[in-house]
């Protein structure tokens, strides 16, 4: 099979894998954006689940659905490094450009980002040099007294309601997408919260959709007790043997291909019915099917290729960020669960490697830091990347 035309690579196909099994979360969201643009009340939607199941993806799409309705949208992504104030800034610049187009009204839109601008600018700091002070590239003069208190709540607070009656001013709304929203600091997530409070209690306009981790409903609820009134939790999943099946034939029959059944069964066994996955293997054996169609034998000659592919930009990545100490650890995860996608004890854990559990609580708490284990239930810890623990048993 010609490599160039390869449907599976990064980018060549009209509908990845990851959209595959996800028209039920596409309708509610259009539902979503008809209900707001409407003035009903609507919850704000946060999508969770594992690496590697197609939550960026899908934000990506859901994000492109906004647009098509004429909605101002942005997106960023959460760092645990960073505050909220500059990569939210620039994504409601981008969604306030978005409704400038269709506003009549040039000084309405101005004020608005006065005030984006105002908010922005108190990302710097007080005593911060004028050449190290961060100019957030908004070209109007910063409001006076409007989301510049210095106070992320308050701010944030004024910021949505403003930016949300700009987007009712033409008869549409806002769409505000944040991956890897377990990363943001814990006074963003609770500024985001009361944010989100004040737009259900008044049905202003504006959504946050959330993608992260399966702890995120853990996390917002930590930070306000009514945070599961704000928001629809929609747990992204692997998919099923017929979505899986369907995001391995559909872009094989683009390219006017053919697989062998017993092919499909090759690849949903090796994937696991992980997008991502289906992606790898599916792309490995596309290159090494020297003719039309992909057999059983092709997918098991590809399968090695894959799984090196994986080990070194999906699993070692990770791997990597990993000290002595919390590879300890995770591999002690992976041996208690043989290796299977399921969590562990962590006295389990504690007690394979013949430790105190009081002194591994600073490893486990880093590797909850860096995304690599979430905490599934109190006692219980698991890996955030499907397959790890095998990926870990299987090192040399």
């Amino acid at each position: 099979m010609d490599p160039i035309r390869n449907p599976f690579a990064p980018g060549a196909g009209q509908r990845p894998p990851e959209l595959a099994g996800r028209e039920r979360e596409l309708k509610a969201f259009e539902v979503v954006l008809e209900r707001v643009a409407r003035g009903r009340p609507e919850r704000s939607l946060v999508l969770t689940g594992l690496r590697g199941v197609g939550k960026t993806v899908l934000l990506g799409e859901l994000r492109a659905m906004a647009v098509r309705h004429k909605w101002g949208a942005g997106k960023i992504e959460a760092r645990p490094d960073a505050e909220l104030r500059r990569p939210l800034s620039a994504a409601l610049h981008r969604a306030i450009r978005d409704l400038a187009v269709r506003h009549r009204a040039p000084d309405r839109v101005e004020e608005v980002l006065g005030v984006l601008k105002a908010f922005a600018l108190r990302a710097n700091k007080p005593d911060a040099k004028l050449r190290d002070r961060w100019q957030p590239g908004i070209d109007v003069p910063a409001a006076q007294g409007r989301a510049d208190s210095g106070d992320i709540e308050i701010d944030l607070v004024e910021l949505f309601t403003d930016v949300a009656e700009l987007a009712a001013d033409v008869g549409t709304g806002v769409a505000l997408l944040i991956d890897e929203i377990q990363d943001l600091q814990p006074d963003d997530v609770s500024a985001l919260c009361a944010a989100c409070h004040e737009l259900s209690q008044s049905g202003a306009p504006l959504v946050v959709v959330g993608a992260g981790l399966p702890h995120v409903p853990a996390v917002l609820s930590a930070s306000k007790s009514y945070s599961e009134r704000l928001f629809r939790y929609a747990r992204i999943d692997r998919l099923d043997r017929e979505d899986a099946d369907y995001a391995v034939l559909a872009p094989i029959e683009r390219e006017d291909a053919g697989i062998e059944p017993e092919a499909l069964d090759a690849l949903f066994d090796a994937s696991g019915g992980y997008p991502y996955f289906i992606q790898a293997y599916g792309k490995a054996a596309w290159d090494a099917a020297p003719s039309d169609p992909i057999t059983v034998k092709d997918v098991q000659v590809a399968a090695p290729e894959a799984e090196a592919e994986l080990a070194v930009g999906f699993f070692g990545s990770r791997y990597d960020r990993a000290t002595p100490a919390e590879r300890e650890y995770l591999l002690a995860m992976a041996e208690l669960t043989q290796g299977r996608d399921e969590p562990a004890g962590t006295a389990d854990v504690a007690v394979f490697l013949g430790r105190k559990p009081s002194s591994l609580s600073p490893a486990r708490d880093s590797l909850m830091k860096k995304g690599l284990v979430y905490s599934a239930e109190r006692g219980q810890i698991a890996f955030t990347v499907p397959h790890f623990g095998h990926y870990l048993l299987g090192r040399d």
